[in-house]
């Protein structure tokens, strides 16, 4: 779930496994390690919904040498405070070495498995591919290729320059900024502060934007 906030930016950081869900899956985290010596492992949360990761119940871990997904019991979960980090504890894995196997693999559930959203909010995935547009002039500014969470969401937007070179633009996922998501017609409108996109298109004006 993510939906667009009113808070102002914080510091930005990051670290997300490099692999993509199979068709008919979304990825709710991947494990990015061991923690102790019993089998329990963290999971960055690409999810709003801490019952993903504290709720018994069955999951699907995935990983490149991977099939199909492979259905696996979450027993307990909890959240290390302050860190956007969970501990988790799967059925089967009972010590480090098993659970340091499981490192860069992804938690699943179908896609069919998602919870009802309010009004102005949107899961994640819905948004990843969209294309972005400055919503002065309507030109497209890029595509969004990730999604994270630094105090509220923030955008990550494939952008390219006049010389063809692509760069990763950081938009704030707030409704001062991105006042405009289209779901039905595939469309994301930014209205971004003086300065924003000039961090990462040096030679962007508004009134390019306008011709």
């Amino acid at each position: 779930m993510t939906n667009p906030s009113s808070k102002s930016t914080p510091e930005i950081a990051i670290a997300k496994a490099p692999l993509e869900p199979p068709a008919g899956w979304m990825e709710i985290g991947s494990i990015v390690g061991a923690q102790g010596i019993k089998g329990e492992v963290k999971v960055y949360p690409n999810s709003d919904f801490p019952e993903r990761f504290e709720r018994a119940g069955e999951r699907w871990l995935w990983g490149t040498q991977d099939v199909e997904p492979r259905s696996i019991q979450l027993i307990k979960g909890y959240e290390i405070p302050g860190r956007n980090l969970y501990v988790v504890q799967l059925a089967g894995i009972n010590n480090r070495s098993q659970a340091e196997n499981l490192r860069g693999q992804m938690l699943l559930l179908p896609n069919t498995d998602r919870p009802k959203l309010a009004t102005g909010e949107y899961h994640s995935q819905d948004l990843l591919g969209l294309p972005v547009f400055h919503q002065i002039g309507g030109v497209e500014i890029g595509i969004v290729t990730d999604i994270f969470t630094a105090g509220h969401e923030v955008l990550v937007v494939s952008v390219a320059d006049s010389e063809g070179k692509t760069a990763e633009a950081m938009i704030p996922f707030v409704t001062e900024i991105v006042p405009l998501v289209d779901l039905a017609n595939r469309r994301i409108e930014i209205l971004p502060p003086p300065g924003l996109l000039e961090l990462y298109l040096p030679n962007f004006t508004v009134d390019r934007a306008q011709d």
